[in-house]
């Protein structure tokens, strides 16, 4: 016998300023087919018992609990369990922070269909977002937002398809960061080719390689000038830039403020000074 529940909500268009929105939440366990059908939105749909197959466009796919696979606003699409029925829990959202998520390598990739290594922190995010979606309070829609967006990243933590190593080389490139290394460089040291190196961090982060190294050095740099006495010259040296004039000119560039004044904004006043 089936059975189900399901929450439909509508964003503000204030709310919908917060970049991602929930328009829907629900739960279904039975034998209940869907589709053919497009949506208006982007889904992520989670099996946690049974099998069946999902068709998008021309191409089937089998699946089999415990499995997650996303539909694409406007893509044609019918899924559904085979005799037995299944249990799925779906979540409808949608916004502009979506098209970000999308870069980097959140949602889906080749496929719709995305193994997991572990439901469980998906199975509680989809929990919480039908727990807030019960409400009727006029902070639903937000926390419906925070949802989605705890909902994204506990798939994307528990996705079997992603490369283990990734964890690691991200570590070993933001340890040498502040060396003077091209990316060839940096992939001889890890034992990798250039290739695999672009590839995985462009997969992690959603940026090139040398991108992500300047973002580990920005960073570093701001640190540096709100919490020592550093001078400009010697931030610049400390995060690889010999040449205090270019690592101004990209700081300002790049923070939108100049490294005197980012520090002027973030430094902690003296004793004297209160």
């Amino acid at each position: 016998m089936a059975a189900s529940w399901a929450s439909y909500r509508t964003p503000t268009p204030t709310h919908r300023r917060l970049g991602l929105c929930c328009l829907g939440v629900g739960v279904q366990r039975g034998v209940v087919p869907c589709g053919p059908r497009t949506l208006p939105s982007h889904a992520a749909v989670l099996l946690t018992a049974g099998r069946g197959r999902l068709r998008v466009d021309s191409l089937e796919y089998e699946l089999r609990a415990p499995v997650l696979f996303w539909l694409a606003p406007h893509q044609r699409h019918r899924y559904g369990p085979d005799r037995h029925g299944w249990a799925e829990s779906w979540a409808l959202f949608d916004g502009p922070a979506v098209a970000g998520y999308a870069d980097l390598g959140y949602l889906a990739g080749g496929s719709p269909v995305t193994e997991l290594d572990d439901t469980g922190p998906v199975r509680r995010a989809f929990g919480d977002l039908v727990a807030i979606c019960r409400q009727a309070g006029q902070d639903a829609d937000v926390q419906a937002a925070l949802g989605v967006h705890q909902l994204l990243g506990a798939i994307r933590q528990a996705r079997s398809d992603l490369d283990p190593s990734a964890g690691p080389i991200l570590t070993a490139l933001r340890r040498d960061a502040m060396l003077p290394l091209s990316v060839a460089e940096h992939a001889r040291r890890l034992g990798r080719t250039t290739d695999e190196v672009r590839a995985t961090v462009r997969a992690r982060t959603g940026c090139g390689v040398k991108e992500y190294l300047l973002q580990v050095r920005l960073t570093r740099a701001k640190e540096l000038l709100a919490a020592s006495r550093l001078s400009v010259g010697q931030v610049a040296r400390e995060v690889g830039y010999a040449d205090a004039g270019y690592f101004t000119r990209l700081f300002t560039r790049r923070v939108g403020v100049a490294p005197t004044e980012f520090r002027a904004q973030l430094r902690q006043p003296a004793e004297t000074d209160r």
